[in-house]
């Protein structure tokens, strides 16, 4: 049976404890994370859930499309002279001068258009495809990571903790542990499910139980579950010997985000030996109200903006005075990007595509991808084609970040892997990486077209997969997919059981992208 065929009908369960009188469920029992010796085994993933849906259009601005923009979204595009520009044709929402100064400080990758094929505009579908990194077609009951763990701990829960591995493996702040950490047999992430639980931790101490049924039975389950709590001690002595060292930081409940980071530096601080931490935004979901009527600098969006660059920022701060930077890599997602055409309530509607965030020391700071081809009279249910499967950035950080080898990768992630080199300095698999000079699609013809139409492009010796997107961001078809000799080539595409409209060619060769937008008349 193959490995994923038998993963997808494994069972996933897990089982709730206290610690500290506060709930943990599915702890992880290990902290082994290297496949290979020779990759370092300190090394930390912290990844961060911006949940609802983040409007990528209004985060990661294309300049070079703003007069479409402009008409398109009028009543919730920032004034291009208020963004912060990155590039000539990209500039960041003014609410993220921490994302800015990152980049700047060449401590940022962006990725274009991360998405998948056929994308979901389902919140619960679409989180699910993302966390366990399934197609669109298929429902996995295991998360990428925890698929991951399972292949260095096949063992797994028998035998674990142990004095080899006595720290958990992932770590979630939230009330729930993460999917993206459920394997075969348990979910592999411990969940603090509240700031006030993590207070309690460093004392010690927990929350009175009220003198009623409830309480009694309350005392009676927290003095059981601590008895299997193996994990207590550890995560009690990094959170008591860490520090944190950013005066970033803004006050405590001020924003939650920041307040979750500043956990997980204290825990690497205090020399907790846990590979994966996962954090949550939420309020993402800006159907309205999105923007201030008066200006769409402000208002909800630039608020969670603000505090997702605020706290990444103080985060990176406090592991830079700490000399923890260079174990440290953290990327954002979202289930979905939003429409290209905003509503008529300050907002915007489930889209496909957005902008992916990696940053951190050992980021390769450059944006990776093209601005977004928009159609010139975008309609109210177009939407932004992917440039970047999301796995593919998964797939690339277990390369470069925790040596995992590709062809494992494929078999965890999919078969169509696509390295991105999105980080620096690390085992960085430069045969799947190729100069983007060599690299180009040129504009099919003619254009517009009816039934047939002339494809060229120009790649070194490579296999080449050029795959045809609609206007609403879902793959039609695979045109082109082979071996090709360096140099330029051409092919006659023939589209006539298609329905006229927009569509958005995106050629694929190694690392490099490129995408072209075409109308097909009738």
């Amino acid at each position: 049976m193959k490995r994923r065929t038998f993963l997808k009908n494994t069972a996933a369960a897990s089982l709730p404890l206290l610690m500290g009188g506060f709930p943990i469920q599915a702890i992880a029992r290990n902290h082994a994370l290297a496949r290979a010796m020779s990759c370092e085994t300190d090394r930390v993933l912290v990844l961060i859930q911006l949940n609802g849906g983040n409007d990528g259009l209004n985060t990661l601005i294309p300049l070079d499309q703003y007069s479409i923009l402009s008409s398109a979204r009028s009543n919730v595009l920032i004034p291009a002279n208020k963004t912060l520009s990155l590039t000539t044709e990209t500039a960041l929402h003014p609410a993220m001068t921490g994302f800015k100064n990152l980049y700047d400080d060449e401590k940022m990758s962006i990725v274009q258009g991360a998405g998948y094929p056929d994308p979901n505009f389902s919140h619960f579908r679409s989180t699910d495809i993302w966390t366990t990194a399934s197609a669109s077609n298929e429902k996995l009951s295991t998360g990428w990571i925890g698929r991951y763990l399972e292949t260095e701990h096949p063992a797994y829960p028998a035998g674990y903790p142990n004095t080899d591995f006595p720290d958990p493996l992932a770590i979630t702040i939230g009330s729930i542990v993460s999917t993206t950490c459920q394997g075969p047999v348990a979910n592999a992430s411990l969940a603090i499910s509240s700031l006030e639980a993590f207070d309690q931790l460093l004392t010690g101490g927990t929350a009175p139980a009220p003198n009623t049924p409830y309480g009694t039975e309350l005392t009676f389950l927290r003095q059981s579950m601590a008895q299997t709590n193996e994990y207590l001690a550890a995560v009690q002595a990094a959170a008591q010997l860490g520090s944190n060292q950013s005066s970033l930081y803004p006050a405590t409940g001020q924003n939650r985000l920041a307040d979750q980071l500043k956990i997980v530096a204290q825990l690497i601080s205090g020399g907790l030996k846990t590979p994966f931490y996962i954090v949550n935004q939420g309020g993402y979901d800006t159907h309205a109200n999105q923007v201030d009527g008066s200006d769409p600098a402000i208002g909800s969006h630039a608020t969670l903006l603000g505090q997702l660059s605020e706290a990444v920022m103080a985060f990176q701060d406090d592991l830079d005075k700490q000399q923890l930077d260079d174990r440290v890599v953290g990327m954002t997602y979202s289930e979905f990007g939003r429409r290209i055409v905003s509503n008529f309530s300050l907002g915007t509607d489930h889209g496909a595509a957005a902008p992916l965030f990696v940053f951190g020391t050992h980021a390769n700071p450059m944006i990776h991808g093209q601005s977004p081809s928009l159609p010139t009279n975008p309609g109210p249910q177009d939407n932004l084609p992917m440039q970047f499967d999301f796995r593919s950035v998964y797939g690339s950080i277990l390369m470069d970040w925790f040596c995992v080898d590709e062809l494992l990768v494929k078999d965890l992630l999919y078969e169509d892997f696509q390295y991105i080199p999105v980080l620096k300095d690390t085992n960085v698999a430069l045969d799947a990486m190729v100069d983007s000079s060599l690299v180009s699609l040129e504009q099919n013809f003619p254009n517009p077209f009816q039934n047939q139409t002339l494809i060229r492009f120009e790649t070194p010796a490579a296999r080449v997969k050029i795959t045809l997107f609609n206007n609403e961001g879902k793959e039609i078809r695979v045109i082109f997919e082979r071996e090709v000799t360096a140099g330029k080539h051409e092919f006659m595409l023939d589209v006539s059981d298609l329905a006229a409209g927009i569509y958005h060619c995106r050629l694929q060769c190694k690392d490099q992208v490129r995408t072209k937008m075409m109308v097909l008349s009738k």
